[in-house]
């Protein structure tokens, strides 16, 4: 199964809306092959609780605005530290940088390809942080 164009315009809304707000080691893994639950992992970070929640909010905002899409779930706003954001084809992970490096999804997934983002640093510090950049856009 590969990602559909649906779920790759999504994550490409939600990545640049994310970069626009100063997010770091923006990083997108297909999940596809190996989930059902998921197409697309959309992993960002922030430096602050305050900086999670804005990069939250602007996700939000911008996915709502471009497609009318609203998160089914999120999950982890309360201490800002790890934010999911499920959109049913789409997870975004909003991470401090702490936890990121902490839990390492891109390191976690890194045997999944990553996804083209069209966003400078789209691949940026995970991809030599280890994950698979087959240069799949899906």
């Amino acid at each position: 199964m590969a990602v559909s164009e649906e779920s790759l315009k999504c994550t490409r809304i939600a990545a640049k809306s994310a970069h626009e707000l100063k997010a770091t080691s923006v990083f997108a893994i297909d999940v596809s092959e190996r989930l059902a639950l998921a197409e697309v992992f959309l992993v960002v970070s922030g430096s602050s609780d305050r900086q999670v929640r804005s990069l939250v909010d602007e996700v939000e905002r911008a996915l709502h605005e471009a497609v009318g899409l609203r998160p089914v779930h999120t999950e982890g706003l309360g201490d800002a530290r790890w934010v999911l954001l499920d959109y049913g084809d789409l997870v975004v992970h909003v991470q401090q940088d702490e936890d990121r490096d902490f839990y390492a999804l891109d390191r976690l997934w890194g045997d999944c390809p990553s996804v083209d983002l069209d966003v400078p640093d789209g691949q940026g510090e995970a991809a030599d942080a280890g994950a698979v950049d087959s240069g799949a856009t899906a």
